[in-house]
């Protein structure tokens, strides 16, 4: 598995030229959140909406459908990812979406991306030289966060791809680069992990989660295994499904497996990853040690008479060995792209099983939430953003079309508009187009501008009273608004309107303010992202 490396999280004023105006979109009203909303780590928490994310980049140089496929994505929070820089670089881009994120009392959901050798090289190469230099870009990452709340997806594939690695059955794995030392490549990669979660879990606020893989990769006790010896212990959890398509039930199941094996293997039985229930073989108890590998082409559940979907044997042996020892670690699972569940490649067609790499006719999954009343789930998050190309798939051709689509694909993590139309046209569950949109118009004029917004309410209620917003990128003020009333804390900017929206209907709003014009990424009205 691959995952996107993409562009920087640092957001960019783009100048306007000839129609100067107003900033990008605000998720909130501008009254501050609630005290506390982020004090107990991620889960209750409200996730953070960046303004200047990737993805409403992505819009700004799209038109018509791709477009207003690119907002809608962009209205839903998702992780800001950080591949690349100097420490020095690094802490100033963290530090841009922490500040953010803290002046609306959110939880910011930022991927560490950056370990030597990250990918073995394939589509996401790149990563630090060595261990000292990783040491000190995650010191520069950490130093960007301080004392503030956020969340730290650690290293996908961190876990799952170790260079010159030897499973706990003695097999060799396939990632063997002949630039990394063989007899010190997994101890390194240990020593780097373990840093971060050190460094990155001593802060004051921070929650960090290491790399769990997938339902459809390693197995239970393996990925136990590389967990406690990345960490997990003295983290928050791990975090399962990044960047893939397995279904959240089979990864809840999974996570519960893992939580419960690490338990065992920690406080029963102490090294004996061997007993470990996994998906591979699912007998047990309840099934009368009948057991067959796990099928990732349906969702796992109790009493399913399809022995590779059902869960009852595997849960079984847990409660046989684990007797009143209960499981604690916790995880996170990303449902970006798993609607649908993964792509049930066609046998004999391509001569390599990418499923993992663009496939074709995936769907949204669960939204991003931090309350998901399931136990040891801390939260369902967007980790992959979703839209972004895992890369140049070719499917063991020779390219440069991706043979399933009959076209090129993006390099990894740039904008795929075809796919992100798939996946909000098949999201499960369905997704509602935006409901609303502003047509901006505006002039610069000396060191301020005068902007011209048209507010369309495509919904189907009146909407009385209605609040605009949205927010600035820098130290614009805005100093007269005519049709509204405004109100400005900091970045943030909310205009009520002066009188009731019906729907189909527009309002009109002039608005003048110092500071650079730049162009509008996203507003919201009443708290709903609009396209614009």
């Amino acid at each position: 598995m691959s995952h996107s490396s993409p562009r920087s999280s640092r957001r960019r004023a783009v100048a306007l030229g000839a129609a100067a105006a107003l900033a990008a979109g605000l998720a909130i009203p501008l009254a501050a959140a609630p005290a506390g909303a982020v004090d107990g780590g991620l889960p209750g928490s409200e996730l953070f909406l960046n303004p200047w994310s990737t993805t409403l980049e992505a819009a700004q140089s799209l038109r018509g459908q791709a477009r207003a496929d690119a907002q809608l994505l962009g209205s839903i929070p998702s992780a800001d990812w950080f591949t690349d820089g100097t420490p020095a670089e690094v802490e100033a881009a963290v530090d841009d979406v922490v500040s953010a994120a803290a002046a609306k009392g959110q939880m910011p959901v930022l991927v560490a991306y950056y370990l030597p050798f990250r990918d073995c090289a394939q589509y996401s190469a790149g990563g630090a030289l060595d261990t000292a230099g990783y040491q000190a870009w995650i010191d520069g990452f950490a130093a960007g966060i301080g004392d503030r709340p956020a969340t730290v997806i650690l290293e996908p594939d961190g876990l799952g791809i170790i260079p010159h690695y030897t499973t706990l059955d003695g097999v060799t794995e396939w990632c063997q680069p002949a630039e990394v030392p063989a007899e010190t490549a997994a101890a390194d990669r240990y020593t780097q992990l373990n840093y971060a979660v050190d460094t990155l879990g001593g802060l004051a606020s921070t929650s960090v989660y290491l790399d769990g893989t997938g339902s459809s990769w390693l197995n239970v006790g393996e990925i136990s295994d590389r967990l406690i010896k990345g960490g997990v212990q003295r983290a928050d959890g791990f975090f399962l499904n990044a960047s893939n398509y397995q279904f959240t039930a089979n990864s809840t199941y999974f996570g519960r497996w893992i939580s419960s094996c690490i338990a065992y293997v920690t406080e029963v039985n102490p090294g004996d990853f061997g007993s470990c229930g996994n998906q591979y073989w699912n007998g047990g108890p309840a099934t009368e040690w009948n057991g067959t590998t796990m099928s990732p082409y349906g969702e796992w559940g109790p009493g399913d008479a399809d022995l590779a979907l059902n869960v009852d044997g595997v849960e079984s042996r847990y409660d046989l060995i684990l007797g009143g020892v209960e499981p604690t670690t916790r995880f996170v699972v990303d449902t970006s792209r798993n609607g649908l569940g993964p792509w049930d490649y066609p046998d004999g067609v391509y001569p390599e099983h990418e499923d993992w790499c663009n496939p074709p006719d995936r769907g949204l999954g669960l939204r991003p939430t931090t309350e998901t009343g399931v136990a040891l789930v801390d939260a369902y998050l967007w980790i992959k953003v979703p839209g972004e190309s895992d890369g140049k798939c070719y499917r063991g051709t020779g390219g440069p079309l991706d043979p399933e689509r009959g076209m090129e694909d993006p390099a990894a993590g740039q904008w795929f508009a075809e796919q992100a139309r798939e996946l909000i046209a098949l999201a499960n569950p369905p997704i509602a187009a935006l409901d609303c949109h502003v047509k901006v118009v505006g002039t610069k004029i000396g060191k301020g501008f005068i902007a011209a917004l048209t507010v369309r309410n495509n919904g189907t209620s009146t909407l009385d009273p209605w609040t605009l917003t949205w927010s600035f990128d820098g130290t614009q003020k805005v100093v007269k608004v005519v049709g509204g009333d405004v109100e400005q804390e900091g970045a943030n900017v909310a205009v009520e309107g002066a009188r009731s929206l019906r729907p189909g209907k527009t309002a009109a709003l002039v608005v003048t303010g110092t500071g650079a014009a730049v162009e509008p990424w996203q507003f919201h009205l009443n708290g709903k992202a609009c396209t614009s």
